[in-house]
């Protein structure tokens, strides 16, 4: 009798000692995951702290508004005055980004309605990993592609002088921000609730039917998520918009127009700038405007995919 209590109460031991374990590996977990969670969180805010930091001197000195927005001059090495305006790199930057969104929305979302609605078995599977490849390509070899293949072939097409431009630009970085585009919009659609389409199909509606009356109204949060997040990648895009532009400070009259970026100034005039020279936090101060720009287009992406937006 002694025997077989001992033998109980060694499983018991046992027993509460697997849930202690189990109970410690949850909470270790836990705090790994809220670790993960958190950090992106105090990444961002690390970051933002630093370029304000480095920005702040020039907004509490030479920064002026309306210089800073409104003048197209960007002349912050000039022996005379120095300029600081930004309003050629913003119109370079809205033009090409602009030009690419009017050509990966229609691509984008074609390819994602073919791949939910239309393809199946193994089409559907080696689009999506061909999209995924697609997306995955560095900046670095698009720029390469403007600069190397676009740039001869906008010449000899066109008959321009030079092939580093808006188009070339807006072609690249269309076909960069595609793929991600396709992606978070063949999510949306395919997260329509399938009775949605039979109960169009049982009414008598044909397929195009479906996807233009039932399936893209309800899928249009996620649609439109996917654009603004484009619009975000676009915006932000350095070394390939640093290629294909030709990095000439001009505000554009045509798409044929060589322009430079706000991402691609900082990189090119940021390693040869001193630190802490007027020059130097100006640029910082540009990093500042574009978090803020981008923050906002990715915050309004999260809240039209919620359906907080109205309207």
């Amino acid at each position: 009798m002694s025997e077989k209590m001992a033998q109980t109460a060694a499983g018991a031991g046992s027993d509460f000692d697997r849930l202690t374990l189990d109970w410690y590996i949850d909470k270790l977990v836990q705090a790994l995951v809220f670790i993960g969670g958190i950090s992106a969180i105090v990444f961002i805010i690390g970051i933002f702290v630093f370029i304000s930091r480095e920005g702040f001197g020039f907004l509490l000195g030479e920064f002026n508004f309306k210089e800073f927005f409104f003048s197209p001059n960007w002349r912050p090495t000039s022996e005379t005055k120095e300029t600081f305006g930004i309003l050629a790199l913003v119109a370079g930057t809205a033009s090409v980004t602009g030009l690419a969104m009017l050509i990966a929305i229609p691509f984008s979302l074609g390819a994602a309605i073919f791949i939910a609605e239309f393809a199946s078995g193994k089409t559907r599977e080696f689009l999506k990993i061909t999209v995924e490849l697609l997306a995955a390509i560095p900046s670095v070899v698009w720029g390469f592609i403007g600069l190397a293949i676009m740039n001869p072939i906008i010449i000899e097409t066109f008959d321009v002088p030079v092939g580093l431009n808006v188009l070339n630009a807006g072609v690249i970085l269309g076909l960069m921000a595609a793929p991600i585009m396709t992606s978070i919009a063949e999510d949306a659609l395919n997260a329509v609730p399938d009775p949605y389409r039979e109960a169009a199909e049982a009414m008598g509606a044909t397929r195009w039917q479906v996807i233009y009356k039932v399936v893209l109204p309800a899928a249009k949060n996620g649609l439109l998520g996917a654009v603004l997040l484009g619009v975000g990648r676009g915006f932000g895009e350095t070394m390939a918009v640093l290629m294909a532009t030709g990095h000439s400070i001009n505000i554009p009259t045509s798409v044929f127009d060589s322009v430079r970026a706000l991402t691609a100034t900082i990189a090119a005039e940021l390693g040869e700038t001193a630190a802490g020279s007027p020059h130097y936090q100006a640029l910082f101060t540009i990093g500042i405007f574009l978090f803020v720009i981008t923050f906002i287009i990715n915050l309004a992406a999260d809240l039209v995919v919620r359906g907080v937006k109205k309207g």
